[in-house]
């Protein structure tokens, strides 16, 4: 019997297609959910390492109702950071809340055109959700120590007699100073404070946050990403870096929507074709970003397969969204090998494109780069490219269709491995980065279309070294490892008479969605290292009964197991089950010897 607190929702489908493939592609668009039930809604990560620290100054820097904004540019303020407050953490807080019906909308935050943070926002009821976000973005804290720049927050949202959603958003940034102690290498800057006019104080080659960031973006009209629209566009910036930069790399940030918001589902323009079918949706099922800097390829991006609040069935992510969905992941490719190229006095293109994309993908980058404070006046860092070599590429595809029924499969591996040299007053240190990465994607359709599976794995092994170039001794070497698997099957059937009314479909769907990865980093002799661990995966299961693109009933759970073994001796696992928007199980265990402190 379906539980009572289901019959409280009824949805409307909302295809971005306009003609569904078949009866299970239907259920591949996006979904409008009309809720009465006012609820929370999260996205299950671990705390940040400071999160139970009173933090040294608070800044409320935006509040604002993004209601008509659709076409419109970003709304804007001034940033300064607080007078006279010692800090050397930052955490960045979003929170939101909306009542009505409303899609869910893509979002961002930019400091100084710099992208700080992408979410997308959640579904919301007639008596309102609402939901905050707090992401640690000490990593640009060279940037958050400038005055007199703007923050500026894109959230394009249209509302009238039917979609009556306004989002409330508040935009606060919290500092914090922190003992170093307990805190994961990955979280760390220089020892000493930042604050008003501490910018020439960076002097530790060690130190994680880089000296300056250069936003790889557009200019604001259109929010500051990149508007793909199709593989045949390609879209950057001209940059010069300082001639004493040592170290670059560049973070990428991406997001898919409209036709290739489920990319990974999408079947090959053949299949589309043969049944003469009108969908939009086809490519196949593999996209890949490339990064570019002028001529050359230098490196990639198979993004992670974030699902939005309204994606397949919007039971599933009530009140626990999908991985990565209010905290978009970021991807960074180390530039330090191209430095030979870079730093030759003359701007260089950096530039993005979509492999096989359709309408449309949002992409940008900031490019981090560390500065040489020793190398001053006429003082220019060397650098050299000794191996930019030709990367393997291979890629396979087979199809095999009767009709509406068959299957389809892609294949990818691609390889490389870049060295350079760079001299600074760290010394002559050669950087040599390695990456494999393979990529697997499997749709299957049974039952005259109406049953559809999509199997997809994507596996990454980045390797970067750092020696002596003379003496060929460690400085440091990093590794990372990362697979995204994902599941997802739908089934369609129709009613029997007796059952339901002329029309009335019945839709099953399981989904299994995960990231997991393992990062190590060691310097100089191989004792002195440090590892980290993070498995956090869902699985949903759930039916609904549709009628006239009406969703009047049905059920859905969610599982979500969370884990996370790092540095510091810190410890995080969570389990949480939602089911028919009720969290029934919510357990976790944090675990942190090392001691944390004010100073």
């Amino acid at each position: 019997m379906v539980n009572l607190f289901v019959f409280f929702f009824f949805f409307i489908i909302i295809s971005f297609v306009n003609v569904p493939l078949s009866s299970s592609l239907e259920q591949d668009s996006h979904f409008l959910k009309r809720g009465l039930v006012q609820q929370k809604y999260l996205e299950i990560t671990r705390p940040l390492p400071f999160a139970n620290l009173t933090p040294s100054c608070t800044l409320p820097i935006l509040t604002h109702d993004f209601e008509n904004t659709m076409g419109l540019p970003p709304v804007s303020v001034n940033y300064a950071p607080p007078v006279k407050c010692s800090w050397n953490h930052v955490a960045l807080q979003f929170n939101a809340s909306c009542k009505g019906v409303q899609y869910d909308r893509i979002a961002a935050v930019w400091l100084d055109g710099v992208d700080l943070f992408r979410t997308s926002t959640a579904e919301p009821t007639v008596d309102g959700v609402f939901w905050s976000v707090t992401k640690d973005v000490t990593r640009y804290s060279s940037l958050l120590v400038k005055e007199n720049i703007s923050l500026s927050v894109m959230l394009e949202n249209l509302v009238d007699d039917v979609y009556t959603g306004v989002y409330h958003v508040n935009v606060t940034f919290l500092y914090y100073d922190v003992d170093e102690m307990g805190v994961p290498l990955s979280s760390r800057t220089d020892h000493r404070k930042f604050g008003r006019g501490s910018l020439g104080l960076y002097d530790d080659h060690k130190r994680a946050a880089a000296d300056l960031i250069m936003p790889v973006s557009g200019y604001g009209s259109e929010g500051f990403w990149f508007k793909i629209q199709s593989d045949s566009e390609w879209h950057g910036k001209s940059v010069m870096i300082p001639k004493n930069t040592y170290k670059a790399v560049m973070e990428i940030y991406v997001s898919f929507h409209g036709d290739d918001e489920f990319w990974y589902s999408n079947p090959p323009d053949s299949y589309i074709r043969a049944n003469n079918l009108t969908s939009k949706r086809g490519h196949g099922a593999y996209r890949e970003v490339l990064l570019n800097v002028d001529e050359n390829m230098v490196g990639s991006v198979v993004p992670f397969p974030v699902i939005y609040p309204g994606g397949f069935n919007p039971l599933y992510w009530d009140p626990v969204v999908s991985i990565g969905a209010f905290d978009h992941p970021s991807y960074d490719v180390d530039l330090t090998p191209f430095l030979g190229v870079l730093l030759d006095g003359k701007s260089h293109f950096l530039w993005f494109k979509v492999v096989e994309c359709l309408p449309f993908w949002l992409v940008d980058a900031n490019l981090h780069l560390w500065i040489d404070k020793q190398c001053t006046g006429d003082c220019q860092v060397q650098a050299k490219i000794i191996d930019s070599g030709t990367p393997d590429f291979e890629m396979e595809r087979s199809s095999s269709f009767d009709g509406l029924d068959g299957s389809y499969e892609v294949e990818l591996k691609r390889k490389s491995e870049y060295r350079g040299w760079v001299k600074s007053s760290a010394g002559n240190l050669t950087t040599t980065v390695s990456r494999a990465l393979e990529f697997n994607n499997k749709i299957k359709f049974h039952d005259k279309g109406n049953e559809k599976n999509v199997k997809q794995k994507v596996k990454e092994e980045i390797e970067i070294s750092v020696v002596e170039s003379e003496r060929g001794i460690k400085i440091s070497h990093t590794s990372l490892k990362r697979k995204y698997p994902l599941t997802i099957t739908t089934k369609t059937t129709t009613k029997p008479p007796s059952k339901a009314e002329n029309g009335t479909k019945l839709i099953l769907s399981e989904l299994e969605n995960e990231w997991s990865e393992k990062k190590k980093l060691s310097e100089g002799d191989s004792s002195d290292s440090s590892s980290s661990s993070l498995k956090n995966g869902q699985k949903c299961k759930g039916w609904m009964d549709v009628q006239d693109n009406v969703v009047f009933q049905g059920e859905a759970t969610t599982q979500q197991s969370y884990s996370y073994n790092g540095e510091a001796a810190t410890s995080y696992s969570r389990e949480i089950t939602a089911t028919n928007g009720r969290l029934i199980n919510d357990t976790a265990n944090y675990l942190h010897f090392a001691s944390l402190s004010t100073m």
